[in-house]
């Protein structure tokens, strides 16, 4: 036998994990694996466990120019996401860390615990505009290491301070927390959060974003939210073709009850790693579908797995995205979903006094 011939050997069990490999960092010149021989067992192999290391940022407020996204500035509290969703776009970030985007995404994780300091000296930089900042765009602020970090918590403490807009995406129910906070700066038009939704079916959930959450609970969030006075958007994202299409309607339906009031949609992407990864976990979990699910990615993607154009990456293209953009119209319209909530507001944006600062006449 030779060794192409061997399985590759396991070094961990991996209970609540979505990834089943660590694919290469593509910025590596060289490859290593390890082959299972016959002599190991899996009984003998330790629990894959989540492992934090702690990064000082030089800077936290990240900017883009994208056509494609509402805000061109965000801050990212967490590298890394050990919710583990196996759809998540945010994997291929992790390989500029050296780092897969495969396991290591999910169970190496970089915390930033100066991110609410940095974030302070950044705002009130003189010459600094205030505009929404979105937090939860690429990895989740409301992810389990959440809980004892408090990162995110101090990040909204920041803002309050500042009377600075922001804009909040999450599966975590965590944010429950951070209501205190949340609620009074709703009360100015500062906060408006969406929560994701991908499926209302706990199974799928349980087995495309493992330590997300139930689909209950993110409605529950959404309840709690609302009678908080926080204007909250269902994120129905991604809409997985031949696996979670079906429940477009349901899910908005389920959400509008439970008080949000706005929709928004986009169908899956697998950018470059994510797509194996993808492929890999459709095979193991629905390979009486998998064919079906790739050939709608492809159709929605100019025939290939992922299309990264602006304009099209997000919704698709050909007929099928063409029917959901029909359907998602029509759903958000009986329900009153399709609106636009307002502007947050910047006109209150003012650093706080500080030790030492001369104080106004009027």
């Amino acid at each position: 036998m030779i060794m192409d011939d061997l399985p590759v050997q396991k070094s961990h069990r991996m209970p609540g994990r979505a990834a089943s490999s660590n694919p290469d960092v593509r910025f590596d010149r060289l490859h290593a694996e390890a082959v299972d021989d016959g002599w190991a067992s899996d009984d003998d192999l330790p629990i894959l466990r989540t492992e934090v290391t702690d990064e000082i940022a030089r800077s936290v407020i990240s900017r883009n120019t994208s056509p494609d996204l509402s805000f061109d500035r965000s801050i990212n509290p967490y590298r890394g996401c050990e919710h583990g969703c196996i759809y998540c776009f945010a994997r291929p970030s992790h390989a500029f860390l050296g780092l897969s985007p495969g396991l290591d995404f999910e169970t190496k994780l970089i915390a930033r615990p100066n991110a609410a300091d940095q974030l302070r000296k950044e705002l009130s930089h003189p010459r600094y505009e205030p505009k929404m900042l979105a937090i939860g765009t690429n990895t989740d602020p409301y992810q389990p290491i959440e809980k004892t970090r408090e990162i995110m918590r101090g990040v909204l403490d920041v803002l309050r301070d500042f009377n600075h807009p922001v804009g909040i995406v999450t599966k975590g129910t965590l944010i429950e927390r951070d209501i205190d906070i949340l609620g009074p700066m709703a009360a100015k038009g500062l906060v408006r959060v969406g929560v994701s939704i991908t499926t209302l079916d706990p199974q799928i959930s349980r087995k495309m974003e493992p330590r997300v959450p139930m689909p209950a609970a993110r409605l529950r969030i959404i309840r709690r939210l609302t009678d908080a006075g926080i204007p909250v958007r269902v994120m129905v994202s991604p809409v997985v073709p031949a696996l979670t299409d079906h429940e477009l309607e349901a899910i908005l339906a389920a959400a509008k009850d439970a008080g949000a009031v706005a929709a928004a949609s986009i169908v899956l992407r697998l950018p470059r790693e994510v797509a194996g990864l993808f492929q890999d976990w459709l095979a193991e979990h629905y390979p009486d579908r998998a064919a079906r699910v790739m050939g709608r990615v492809r159709e929605l993607h100019g025939g290939k797995d992922y299309d990264p154009h602006f304009g099209t990456r997000m919704a698709g293209q050909g007929a099928w995205a063409a029917m959901m953009k029909q359907r998602f119209r029509l759903a958000t319209r009986k329900l009153d979903l399709d609106r636009s909530l307002p502007p947050l507001r910047t006109d209150l944006f003012a650093p706080p006094p500080q030790t030492g600062d001369q104080l106004s006449l009027f």
